[in-house]
């Protein structure tokens, strides 16, 4: 399967899950949660944390930990989740950083991005924001982003190296990532993992315990450290991924290329209190509407 094919398999995936929570209706229990097994979903947050939340996030959730519980929010902070999905680890960051703090969410899938907007005015959540993109190419600025979390998405991705080198830009000098992921023992072939479990069930597309290590350091992360939680298939762990970016590393603050401000939401300085409608004759949120853009502000 090519990497394209992969891509829109995982997004499938995602869109139906979001479908299937907005559509469980409303009654007295709330919506149903999307099926998954016990290694995965709200079950792994505390009972505290989903009552914080409407029942449509907790119910999308889809995770193999809680990313929260290791990234040490503090107040002020703010914070990037990798592939937001229905919004859980947003609107709970975005409790965590306080109103001079800001959370935002990154999802390439509509209808997820619909689900997590949604349940972010449920929440009355002020200080978030969801963003239309991957994660191979996060549309913010670097060095804007005080910390990046994740929740079982980096081992979906077709270009993992991409991602970290990512993850890296956006960080401000001294930044951390506090991740959640599935890893494997370093003696799976590619192949053994497969036999695991699907690409988009978050198996076969995981790295082995010394890949991780070798991309968050090629991309220059320092302070590396991957702590298996408990495990979810034969050699496959779920666990807690940390990582810093030194103090006096600063990288190019311009979005990558394929990001640029020709192409980000039809606007310049996307997502930052700068922004600026490359159309003089239209608005920022004319010119993000027309874009297509995921940005909300």
């Amino acid at each position: 399967m090519s990497d394209a094919d992969l891509r829109e398999t995982v997004r499938a995936r995602y869109a139906a899950a979001a479908a299937a929570v907005s559509s469980g209706g409303g009654g007295c229990c709330g919506p149903e949660a999307v099926e998954v097994d016990e290694n995965f979903g709200a079950g792994l947050y505390s009972a505290s944390d989903r009552g914080e939340l409407p029942a449509e996030a907790v119910a999308a959730s889809l995770g193999c930990g809680n990313p929260l519980a290791v990234a040490e929010l503090r107040e002020g902070e703010r914070v990037l989740d990798l592939g937001s999905g229905g919004g859980i680890d947003v609107l709970l960051s975005a409790r965590r950083v306080g109103a001079a703090g800001k959370a935002y969410g990154l999802d390439m899938t509509d209808e997820m991005l619909a689900l997590a907007l949604s349940n972010a005015a449920k929440a009355g959540a002020a200080n978030v924001e969801f963003l239309k993109g991957t994660i191979e190419s996060i549309p913010l600025p670097g060095n804007t982003i005080d910390v990046v979390i994740s929740n079982c998405v980096i081992n979906l991705s077709v270009d993992k190296s991409a991602v970290f080198a990512e993850t890296f830009r956006v960080l401000r000098p001294g930044g951390r990532i506090g991740v959640s992921d599935v890893v494997a023992d370093d003696g799976l072939t590619p192949a053994q993992r497969a036999e695991r479990g699907s690409y988009v069930s978050c198996i076969a597309g995981a790295l082995t315990f010394g890949e991780y290590r070798d991309g968050l350091r090629a991309a220059g992360f320092t302070d590396i450290e991957i702590t298996p939680t408990r495990q979810v298939a034969d050699g496959m762990h779920s666990a807690i991924v940390r990582a810093t970016k030194p103090a006096g590393a600063v990288t190019p603050a311009s979005l990558p290329v394929a990001q640029g401000e020709s192409s980000c939401c039809g606007v310049s300085a996307c997502c930052t209190t700068d922004e600026q409608s490359l159309d003089p004759a239209t608005s920022v949120a004319e010119a993000k509407t027309a874009s297509g853009c995921g940005c909300q502000r």
